[in-house]
C-alpha cells in the first residue's frame, strides 16, 4: 500500500515541556534520562491561523500546524479590514462557529485574541467544550464579548485533565463581524499536554495472512491506495481484502456507485465486471466496504473496483454483515483503530434465486460457501499503538454465504482465530509475538456489541 498517511510536525511549548503523539509510525521520540519523553515535532500552539486559507463562509475543514479545525460560517480574512496581527486572521459571521476536530489532554485555560471586524460593531462570542469527542457540549465561563476593532484577549479557565476539544460560538444575528487572530492553550496544572489524533495506517501490520505475493496467480497481492489484496485468478475474486480504519478515514463524501472491471490485474486475466452479477441472486458484495473509505470521492471510487467484490448473498450482505461493519464505524468514531481482513471460503452460496450456486460468468467468477472477518481493535494516542496485549480484542466471524443469514446478528457468527486458520490455511497474527498470538488466537470473542458501550478515547 503506498505511504498515504497523514504527518503531523508536533511539538508544544508552552509553560513546560508538552509530550505529543506523532501520528506517523515510521519515527520514534527520543528520550531522556528518567525516561520522560522529549518532543520532537511542531505543533505551532499557540495557533495563530497563518499557515492555510479559506476564504468563503462555505461550511468545511481546514488543517493548521496544530490539527484540522472546523469551520462554518467562517473564512480566514487577510483583508486591511481583518484586526490581526501578522497576515491572517479567522472572520466570523452571524452563527460562525470554528471548532478543533482533534482532542487536547489535560487544558487548564484557554486564551483567545480578538476585535471587531473592520468598523463593525462590538460582538459576542462563547468557548464550548466537549470531552466525548463532540457528542455533548458545555459552555466554559461567560459570554464574551470584543472591545473595538483593536486586539484584546480573553482567558477562560477550564481545568480539565481528560481529552478536550473546544469550539468558538459567535453569539447573535447582529450583521456583526468577528476577528479571531490566536488561540493558546495552557497544559493542565503544568503537567503533561498530548494532541491525540486519529491517523491512517497500512493494512498488513499484523502479517500478510496468506503470503500473498507477486508470483503466485491464486494468491497475488495487490496494494492499492485504500487497501491490499489477495487476488485468486481461478475464482475471479480476491481470496482476502485488507485495511485500516480509523477516524481519519472518514468524511462526508457520497458513494459513487461506480463499479467497474480492475484494470491493474495483468491483461491476459479475466476481469470481471458488473455485469456478470446482473440477476444472478448475488450482490456485488464489498469486502472493504464503501463508507469506510469515504473522505474524499477518489478514495470512495476505489472501494467500488471488482476485485474487492464478491457474490453475496442479498440477505448476508444487508444483514448482520452490514450490521457488523456499522459497528465497526461507531467503535472507530469513538477514538479507536481497527485493522480489518475479509475475505471469502468455499464453493456455492444460496442467493435470492433460493438455489445454490456454484459460479457466475460462465465458471470465471466463484460463488462463496462463507464469506469471513478479522478485526483486531486497538485504542488511538498511544506511543505503541501497534502492540497488542492479552486484552486485545480480537473480533473473528465466519458467516453462510446463505439467504437465511438475514436476522440473526453477527455475533451468533462468532469463532476463534483458530478455527478460521485450520479453515483457511492462513497465519493472521504472524507480526507479534507468538506466545500472545497463541493467546489471543484461541479466544471466542464474547464482548460487546453495541459500539456505544466503547469509552470514548478519541
Amino acid at each position: 500500500m503506498k505511504n498515504i498517511f497523514y504527518s503531523f510536525s508536533l511539538l508544544f511549548f508552552l509553560n513546560s515541556c508538552v509530550t505529543l503523539v506523532t501520528p506517523t509510525t515510521t519515527k520514534t521520540p527520543t528520550t531522556t534520562g528518567g525516561g520522560s519523553t522529549k518532543a520532537v515535532y511542531l505543533q505551532n500552539f499557540p495557533e495563530n491561523f497563518e499557515s492555510a486559507s479559506k476564504s468563503t463562509y462555505t461550511a468545511g475543514s481546514v488543517s493548521f500546524p496544530s490539527g484540522e479545525w472546523y469551520f462554518s460560517e467562517a473564512l480566514i480574512g487577510s483583508t486591511e479590514n481583518d484586526t490581526k496581527t501578522g497576515s491572517k486572521a479567522i472572520r466570523l459571521r452571524d452563527g460562525g462557529i470554528i471548532r478543533m476536530n482533534f482532542n487536547v489532554l489535560g487544558v487548564r485555560d484557554v486564551k483567545i485574541s480578538h476585535a471587531a471586524y473592520g468598523s463593525d460593531g462590538d460582538s459576542n462570542f462563547e468557548l464550548w467544550a466537549s470531552t466525548n469527542t463532540s457528542n455533548t457540549w458545555k459552555k466554559v465561563g461567560v459570554t464574551a464579548k470584543t472591545n473595538g476593532n483593536r486586539l484584546s484577549s480573553t482567558t477562560f479557565s477550564v481545568d480539565v485533565a481528560a481529552n478536550v476539544r473546544f469550539e468558538i460560538r459567535k453569539i447573535g444575528d447582529d450583521g456583526n463581524r468577528l476577528n479571531i487572530d490566536e488561540i493558546a492553550l495552557t497544559p493542565y496544572t503544568g503537567g503533561v499536554a498530548k494532541i491525540i489524533v486519529a491517523t491512517r495506517d497500512e493494512p498488513l501490520v499484523f502479517g500478510n495472512p496468506s503470503n500473498a505475493n507477486r508470483s503466485d496467480e491464486n494468491n497475488y497481492l495487490m496494494d492499492k491506495e485504500m487497501f491490499s489484496l489477495s487476488y485468486n485468478r481461478k475464482k475471479g475474486t480476491a481470496n482476502w481484502v485488507s485495511w485500516h480504519l480509523s477516524s481519519a478515514w472518514k468524511g462526508d463524501a457520497k458513494r459513487t456507485n461506480n463499479f467497474r472491471a480492475d484494470n491493474t490485474l495483468p491483461n491476459a486475466w479475466f476481469s470481471a465486471s458488473t455485469s456478470d452479477y446482473t440477476d444472478s441472486g448475488f450482490d456485488r458484495g464489498h469486502l472493504c466496504p464503501s463508507d469506510d473509505r469515504d473522505a474524499s470521492v477518489e478514495e470512495n471510487d476505489e472501494t467500488f473496483l471488482m476485485t474487492n467484490i464478491v457474490p453475496q448473498a442479498p440477505n448476508n450482505n444487508r444483514g448482520p454483515w452490514k450490521d457488523l461493519e456499522e459497528f465497526s464505524r461507531q467503535v472507530a468514531a469513538r477514538g479507536y483503530e481497527l485493522y480489518i481482513t475479509a475475505g471469502v471460503y468455499g464453493i456455492g452460496g444460496v442467493g435470492s434465486t433460493d438455489d445454490r450456486t456454484k459460479y457466475l460468468a460462465n465458471g470465471k467468477i466463484t460463488v462463496p460457501e462463507y464469506v469471513w472477518k478479522v478485526i483486531i481493535i486497538n485504542p488511538i494516542g498511544s506511543a505503541e499503538k501497534r502492540k497488542l496485549t492479552v486484552n486485545t480484542r480480537v473480533i473473528v466471524v465466519k458467516m453462510p454465504n446463505k439467504q437465511w443469514v438475514g436476522g440473526e446478528p453477527w455475533s451468533d457468527f462468532r469463532v476463534s482465530v483458530d478455527e478460521l486458520e485450520k479453515l483457511l490455511g492462513y497465519d493472521f497474527l504472524s507480526g507479534i509475538d507468538a506466545g500472545l498470538e497463541q493467546t489471543l488466537e484461541k479466544n471466542v470473542d464474547t464482548g460487546t456489541t453495541n459500539a456505544y458501550s466503547f469509552p470514548v478515547l478519541d
